[in-house]
């Protein structure tokens, strides 16, 4: 059977922004909180309730496809709330019921045990209701075994593979901000259970992932890992430990435990910064969402499967085989990133050495200010020589390298001065032949090599995408916005610093309670 997959129209709620409004439930009302999306409530959802752990009674939502006939095992897909949330709001604000119509897999979507909130490590240490505006504090007991939530979910992971047919070998979790700490939380005692785990929001914090002494506390150990990161994230309050910290810890967790290589792929598809590690033991995706808040996009169901779970199980032998999914895990076929201050560039997908260092220019206007300046645009002037490499072109440079000329590979040739504005251009096909245009800012000479705006050249002349952000500059052949954490990324490889040497760091970031 196959199944044609249409959008569903709904209601529009616009006049009510609650978190998340219990007129929703079993409706067509859809809204938009903080820039996510929901879906229309999924008239496959079935509300179930019983007793599968400690003797306590719990709430879960099953979504069955209507291909599912019970013929063949299907994957599972057990998808956690946020804080304050329930199992069927996950499952409007996420496109899990889609995804499981076109591949016939079934979805469960549980309900923390207590008040909405997850018993998760670390996220309440230190703090008081006062601190949180009175939202309930759910403590996780020192020993995990009597987690309740964490026996929940392992016994309803059973009880399903009873009830349908589960594939035991394609099981996934994936979590929203608490749900998200849930799940990783969850793959860190029983990961064992799960092919694949995907989280978006922020990420857990580092003392629960590492020892003081850098000691990797992990029982569950590896499989395919998602992690996303909205870019603006921020972090739960109380917290005395940066984002940008948080983030590189938890993405150095999977790969200690997936025995990942330190370099990626990096691929930038619109908003989608995608960071592809290979590892020896399974593979891990870190995305950084340009320009999104605390959450999850309405897509990354889709993109957990296209991109990773699609071709993700784990053998009876309980090794990870990461295989293609959908879309290739494959970095951008053609791409540069450059810092400022760098004699290096990431390009094919390594990182390799320029000539000497871009260097930040500002355009400044005199006119009219009686003496003064205005700062007019700053851009990254990247060595001439390589600008000349990334078009396919040749660089002559003149005795005194204080002029040079570029050949590109369509037969035009273009001449740059130290200190002009000014780029002659000759092309023969126009009647022109010699022109000359004004670039965004004037040639720097330096260290014997002229120095021009990457972002006019590969605009104008190349009619390439250039995008900036975190002092890092981009430069692809597709629709790409780079987004800071990539940047952020992207800097630690140039300075080689993608995994941390120290950990002892760990046990200070967070505040005991």
């Amino acid at each position: 059977m196959n199944t044609e997959l249409k959008l569903l129209p709904g209601t529009p709620d616009d006049a009510n922004r609650d978190y998340l409004p219990e007129s929703i439930r079993g409706s067509d009302i859809v809204v938009n909180e903080n820039g996510n999306n929901s879906r229309p409530y999924p008239e496959r959802l079935q509300e179930v309730t019983g007793i599968l752990a400690d003797g306590l009674m719990d709430r879960w939502y099953v979504y069955v496809p209507e291909k599912y006939d019970g013929t063949k095992k299907v994957p599972l897909v057990v998808g956690l709330h946020g804080g304050l949330m329930t199992g069927w709001g996950h499952s409007i604000y996420t496109s899990w019921c889609y995804v499981a119509d076109r591949e016939g897999f079934i979805c469960v979507f549980p309900d923390a045990h207590a008040e909405r909130m997850w018993t998760v490590e670390g996220v309440f240490d230190g703090l008081k209701a006062e601190d949180v505006d009175g939202l309930p504090l759910a403590y996780a007991p020192a020993d995990y075994r009597e987690n309740h939530d964490l026996n929940f979910l392992k016994a309803l992971i059973e009880h399903m593979q009873r009830v349908y047919e589960i594939d035991p070998g394609r099981i996934f979790m994936q979590g929203m901000s608490m749900g998200n700490v849930m799940t990783q939380q969850f793959c860190k005692y029983y990961g064992n259970m799960l092919a694949g785990a995907a989280g978006s929001g922020g990420p857990t914090q580092p003392d629960k992932l590492f020892s003081p002494e850098g000691e990797v506390l992990n029982f569950g150990g590896p499989m395919a890992i998602w992690e996303s990161r909205p870019e603006v994230n921020g972090l739960p309050p109380g917290k005395d430990y940066d984002e940008f910290t948080a983030n590189k810890m938890s993405r150095a967790y999977w790969m200690r435990v997936n025995e990942c290589d330190e370099t990626p792929e990096i691929s930038i598809v619109g908003e989608d910064n995608f960071a592809f590690f290979k590892g020896k033991k399974a593979d891990l995706v870190y995305v950084d969402i340009k320009n999104r808040d605390h959450g999850q996009t309405l897509d990354e169901a889709f993109l957990y499967w296209d991109y990773l779970f699609g071709g993700v199980r784990r053998e009876k032998d309980g090794r990870i085989v990461c295989g293609e999914a959908g879309i290739p895990r494959r970095g951008d076929r053609f791409a540069a990133a450059f810092a400022e201050g760098v004699s290096k560039v990431w390009f094919n997908n390594r990182v390799c050495a320029l000539s000497t260092a871009p260097v930040r220019w500002k355009k400044l206007k005199y006119h009219g200010l009686n003496g003064g300046e205005k700062v007019r645009g700053a851009y990254l002037c990247v060595p001439l020589s390589f600008l000349a490499e990334l078009a396919g072109g040749t660089v002559r440079p003149s005795a005194d390298t204080l002029t040079a000329e570029v050949t590109l590979p369509d037969g035009r040739s273009l001449q740059f001065a130290r200190g002009s504005i000014g780029c002659m251009i000759t092309d023969p096909g126009t009647p022109a032949g010699t022109t000359m245009r004004q670039m965004y800012c004037e040639a720097l000479h330096r260290n014997g090599e002229l120095l021009v705006s990457v972002e006019w050249f590969c605009r104008y002349l190349l009619n390439l995408t250039v995008s900036s952000c975190n002092g890092v500059t981009y430069v692809t052949d597709h629709f790409a916005e780079l987004s800071c954490f990539m940047a952020d990324l992207i800097k630690d490889l140039f300075a080689g610093t993608v995994m941390p040497d120290d950990y002892s760091f760990v046990g200070s970031f967070v505040k005991k309670r």
